[in-house]
């Protein structure tokens, strides 16, 4: 019974750190989407001031 219950508590510690690497991820893309839409913001703003200049 003992070996039941160690494998239990082994595989929950597995799946914690699992998890724990997976919302670390997460984080880091959103970060990586904010700062993304920036530098397209940037850049549109960039390419329609110069489309007003043309005219």
């Amino acid at each position: 019974m003992d070996s039941k219950g160690q494998i239990s508590i082994e595989l929950i510690i597995v799946m914690a750190a699992v998890v724990a690497v997976v919302l670390l991820l997460v984080t880091q893309l959103q970060s990586s989407s904010a700062s993304g839409v920036q530098k397209l913001d940037q850049k549109t703003q960039d390419v329609f001031a110069k489309i007003d200049q043309i005219e």
